[in-house]
């Protein structure tokens, strides 16, 4: 009740009764995550009924139709593939390598090497969405461990 009674939404910088953020932004409301599919649709088909509410899932052309804070997922991902996203896409936007279950080790390094942040062999639906809720946390978490250099004046 006492901090109802002392909330203040005026941002002025590091109020001791403000509940805003003193960077411009940070405090929005961020979109429901959106996961981009490149490749093999037939693979991921049953994804969007293991994720959480208000995630969608959806399946772009190419590299070239990612948006912005969308997580990739790159189904029957090879090396190739995942350095044709990396090459056009953003380096804030997370990437899910999808791979064989059989795949051989030096596969999984590869596409790691070339760019993605996560490879998972398989595709069951509930493994690889535990994997792109992961992503989607330390997509989050990245804006908060550069909040200092985001600070006006620096």
């Amino acid at each position: 009740m006492l901090v109802q009674l002392n909330r203040s939404d005026q941002n002025r910088a590091f109020a001791p009764n403000s509940t805003a953020v003193p960077v411009p932004g940070l405090d929005r409301q961020r979109a429901d995550p959106v996961v981009a599919v490149l490749g093999q649709p037939r693979r991921v088909a049953a994804l969007g009924s293991h994720l959480p509410a208000g995630w969608t899932v959806r399946f772009a052309a190419d590299p070239g139709d990612i948006r912005a804070d969308e997580i990739v997922l790159i189904s029957g991902a090879r090396e190739a593939d995942v350095r044709a996203a990396r090459a056009v896409i953003s380096a804030r936007t997370r990437v899910v390598a999808l791979v064989n279950e059989d795949a051989r080790a030096d596969l999984v390094a590869a596409v790691l090497t070339a760019g993605a942040d996560a490879c998972v062999r398989g595709g069951q639906p509930a493994i690889l969405a535990s994997h792109l809720v992961a992503c989607r946390r330390r997509q989050l978490t990245d804006r908060w461990l550069n909040l200092e250099a985001s600070l006006p004046g620096r």
